[in-house]
């Protein structure tokens, strides 16, 4: 299987990065998640590493004997697994530990246990505050509300963290509780929260005016392929006029889940290459899972639409399946594959790049729109209840050409 999950560097409309506390910590690591059996070669130190790391078992000794303070021995391992993948200079590799790990691997089921609540980044301040709360979920239960910024978990100061740091220790069994300080306005408040187990809402599907439906999808789950084929049955597909596939804000999901996604609307041909440096690479090719949508397609796109997205995206644009509507894509053109470690926690680290059918290379440059549609925070606040995006993908679909922008 593959994976994508790391955090988003980029704004989306509202200028902010989102994180589903009680679903997913979102992000854009495209590549495959393996159950591994340790054969010696995966522990063993390789040929000339004895002599090599000489220099780190010295330091490592000298600080558990000589350093003020004590330290702990497994946060000295972890701090040199970190600095070890940090030297690469790349976002998409990293370490997790043993309770990162277990939470990002959760969050492929669609069913997560946490409070249920989005949060943002706040840019300038470096803080992370509501955004919203998911009807139903504990936090709005408990009167969380947008706009409050986490001060501390459990007594615990959480100034600095990450949105994946703080997610580790929001997230929790259900039944157990979190006690969360925020700052509302000028004042700090206490809020006790009961986890819940939360089932991720991932595909949403209407009728649109003109006889033309509507599907969006969130996450490239496990069960993505699923859902969107009964959202398909229920809006009876090919006796509408007209189909829109919204992937804004999709940060992506497995591999195999994006390749499936892809084969419900291509026939037979290359949906991508992985390419693996020195001539090596494989073609993904449509997996004969196609279940004859022929009305025209849509698809809506936006700068948070990442890799499994842009990758489904660029499929259907190259094989000339859909039109993309939106704004250029994120732009996240590796893959990475997911280890799990003998101390329960798990390593990223990019081992290819992949192209579209016809051989692009979008990394850090996106896919661009057949029609671009440009949405600015500006224009979300002074009209929150407007979505040009959408208006101008109906449009396309009434008339072969979209509103001028």
């Amino acid at each position: 299987m593959s994976v994508l999950r790391a955090i988003s560097q980029r704004a989306n409309h509202l200028g902010i990065s989102l994180l589903i506390v009680a679903v997913f910590a979102a992000g854009f690591v495209l590549g495959s998640n393996q159950t591994v059996s340790y054969a010696q070669s995966d522990t063993a130190a390789p040929p000339g590493a004895v002599e090599l790391f000489q220099p780190f078992w010295q330091v490592y000794n000298l600080i558990l004997s000589d350093y003020l303070n004590d330290v702990e021995p497994n946060t000295l391992m972890e701090g040199a697994l970190n600095g070890m993948i940090d030297t690469l200079g790349d976002q998409f590799s990293g370490y997790m530990n043993p309770e990162i790990y277990a939470l990002m691997n959760a969050d492929l089921s669609g069913q997560v246990e946490g409070i249920g609540a989005i949060v943002r980044t706040n840019e300038d301040t470096n803080e992370i505050e509501i955004v919203n709360v998911l009807d139903g979920a504990p936090a709005e239960a408990a009167g969380v509300k947008s706009g409050d910024v986490f001060v501390a978990v459990d007594g615990e100061d959480v100034t600095g963290w990450t949105q994946l740091e703080l997610v580790g220790r929001v997230r929790g069994r259900a039944g157990t509780d979190v006690t969360i300080t925020f700052r509302r306005g000028e004042e700090l408040i206490d809020i006790t929260i009961t986890r819940a187990r939360i089932t991720v809402p991932n595909v949403e599907s209407r009728m649109l005016d003109s006889n033309i439906g509507y599907i969006k999808l969130r996450d490239f789950n496990s069960d993505a392929r699923n859902q969107l084929d009964a959202a398909l049955q229920e809006l009876d597909v090919n006796n509408l006029d007209g189909l829109v596939f919204d992937l804004r804000g999709n940060p992506g999901g497995l591999l195999t889940s994006a390749i499936d996604i892809a084969s419900a609307f291509i026939k037979n041909g290359v949906i991508l290459t992985e390419d693996f440096g020195q001539g090596s690479e494989r073609v993904y090719e449509a997996n004969g899972s196609y279940i004859g949508v022929s009305v025209p397609l849509v698809v809506l796109v936006d700068e948070n639409s990442a890799s499994a997205s842009e990758l489904v995206a660029g499929a259907l644009q190259d094989r000339g399946r859909a039109t993309i509507v939106g704004e250029v894509t994120f732009g996240k053109g590796t893959v990475q594959t997911w280890r799990e470690l003998v101390n329960g926690g798990g390593v990223r680290l990019t081992i290819a790049r992949w192209l579209t059918p016809d051989g692009h290379w979008i990394h850090e440059q996106g896919v661009t729109p057949d029609v671009l549609v440009e949405w600015t925070p500006e224009d979300h606040t002074a009209n929150p209840d407007a979505d040009p995006q959408l208006d101008a993908a109906v449009q396309f679909l009434q008339t072969g050409v979209a509103a001028p922008q």
